[in-house]
């Protein structure tokens, strides 16, 4: 009998040996590959930071051992989530200055700068997040009471979308602007032949910001990257930053500290800048991606600097801006047509859309891969909707449930209907590119989860969800949020699904996103989330 349990304990350690090691493997789950089939796992092994298997866990524990064992107790596993418009950098940067989301008077908005001010003490009051589509008086404020409680102190704070400034008289003042000063691409407010403090667009480049430091930089972006791993974020397209940031973030990731794979898209606003990416080629490591431009086309529906093709509907005669003129488009797109850069083009109103379709079929002259991207593709001409056949579409579902109490008022009930259309832009291109466009919205990638398939506000409404004709399905959501969106970034062949080969990026969460009732979508949380295999979150 004991030579048969020696040979049996034997037999055990020989069989151990056999098993192949991994870094971590993962047993007992409710895994969502999101491979081609869109098939499910219940288990996988790590090593190298890649899968290296995929399958059940029998067969994953029969074949690998590791000293790193998560048994996720059916808890369902999705791909690292992906956020395919978002301002990462600049997320973290507010951290450090006064927040005014949520805010439902222009009152309490001053309530809030005179609080901070008390806090900071700072030479120089800077932040955003107001909307005064949330206030009862729907206008834009004006400075009076801003001069007041800050007469020597810049004040200049943003609207929520980042397309419209509320600056004070010292501001305006240390900027050298006057209500006659000419503006390309935006506009100065004026009422009563005096500047309201509101500037748009273009406007707010007059403005003379305090300068950021390096330890203010690094604290951003150390900031803003644990904001994001607690919701399951592990990829994030940076639209829109400098050289300055860019090497930052390299620097900062090849040492190990910032672990968050960011896909950057170089701000097109300066031209010596756009020359040297060109001339520099790609940058590629394994969490930085530097291959794409990002260009303002126009600014924001809640402004009205979207460029609509008619004037809009609440404002007679005025019809939003472009940012640059038509032939500095032409310009831009026929340089980066010519090297191997992405041009990703924020485009919201129907006039800006247009042009920039037109611009893009001009100089792609067919090519049928080079993926550029309109960003937000927010109001579409019934007419244009065929020309996405080539053109991808990145949106941020929560834009139409953060827009629609007022949207139609902006453009009417006719050309509403080709507004928020994800479904439309998804059969026209095949795929579609999910994003948050945080912090003009929450970082939450549930909610987007959520406005994109139930098309309702957190209250609700509307009862039967809004424009649901233009709904996703769940799987398109999930495929919008990691495969498709690493399509979007020439990164698919790495990331976004959960496949031998890809890097192990993936999120546990504490509930099936896929299968709990629609109204529970938002109460989603990340347990836990890996990047490379690693748990940073």
């Amino acid at each position: 009998m004991k030579k048969i349990i020696l040979l049996l304990f034997i037999s055990i350690i020989i069989l151990a040996c056999q098993k192949e090691k991994a870094d971590v493997i993962v047993i007992n789950s409710n895994t969502y590959t999101v491979n081609d089939n869109f098939e499910k796992a219940e288990a996988f092994a790590i090593k190298d930071g890649k899968f290296i298997a995929i399958g059940t866990s029998k067969d994953i524990q029969d074949k690998y051992q590791s000293e790193t064992i998560v048994n996720a107790k059916n808890q369902t596993i999705v791909p690292g989530l992906i956020d395919a418009h978002c301002h990462f950098y600049r997320m973290g940067l507010q951290q450090q200055k006064v927040s005014l989301d949520g805010t439902k008077s222009y009152d309490e908005v001053l309530q809030k700068l005179v609080d901070f001010q008390k806090e900071k003490n700072t030479n120089f009051i800077t932040g955003r997040g107001w909307d005064q589509n949330d206030w009862k008086v729907k206008e834009f404020p004006t400075k009076e009471k801003l001069d007041k409680l800050f007469p020597t102190i810049p004040v200049a704070v943003g609207r929520v979308d980042g397309h419209a400034l509320l600056v004070n008289q010292a501001a305006i003042d240390l900027a050298g602007i006057t209500k006659d000063t000419k503006v390309s691409g935006g506009e100065i407010i004026v009422k009563n032949g005096k500047m309201t403090g509101v500037l748009i667009d273009a406007a707010m480049d007059f403005i003379k910001f305090p300068s950021t430091s390096k330890k203010e930089a690094i604290q951003g972006l150390f900031d803003a990257q644990k904001i994001c791993f607690s919701y399951g974020l592990t990829t994030v397209d940076d639209a829109g930053i400098n050289k300055k940031t860019i090497e930052l973030i390299d620097s900062l990731q090849q040492v190990g500290s910032l672990k968050m794979r960011v896909y950057a898209m170089v701000s097109g606003d300066n031209q010596q800048q756009i020359d040297y990416y060109i001339n520099k080629g790609i940058i590629k490591t394994n969490r930085l991606n530097v291959r794409s431009f990002k260009v303002y086309g126009d600014g924001a529906l809640g402004s009205r600097g979207a460029a609509m093709r008619k004037p809009y509907s609440d404002r007679e005669n005025h019809f939003g801006a472009l940012i640059y003129t038509p032939e500095r488009y032409q310009e831009l797109a026929k340089q980066i047509a010519a090297s191997e850069y992405q041009m990703n083009t924020h485009a919201i109103g129907d006039s800006a859309n247009t042009w920039m379709l037109k611009t893009y079929k001009n100089v792609l002259k067919g090519h049928k891969n080079r993926r550029w991207r309109i960003e937000h593709a927010q109001i579409i001409s019934a007419e244009d909707f065929d020309k996405f056949d080539n053109i991808l579409p990145s949106v941020q579902p929560t834009h139409a449930t953060s827009d629609m109490y007022w949207a139609e008022d902006r453009v009417g009930a006719e050309r509403i209907k080709g507004a928020y259309a994800f479904k439309n832009l998804l059969n026209k291109y095949g795929k579609i590119a999910l994003g948050t466009d945080f912090p003009v919205e929450q970082v939450n990638p549930f909610l987007t989860f959520y406005a994109a398939t139930i098309r309702k506000d957190l209250d609700n409404y509307p009862a039967n969800g809004y424009q649901m004709e233009n709904a996703l399905t769940r799987e398109e959501t999930l495929k919008g949020m990691t495969i498709w969106a690493a399509y979007s970034n020439f990164e698919e062949d790495e990331k976004g699904s959960i496949e031998v080969g890809k890097y192990a990026d993936f999120v546990i969460l504490n509930q099936d996103i896929m299968q709990v009732d629609g109204k529970e979508i938002p109460k989603t949380k990340a347990v836990a989330t890996f990047v490379n295999g690693e748990q940073v979150y």
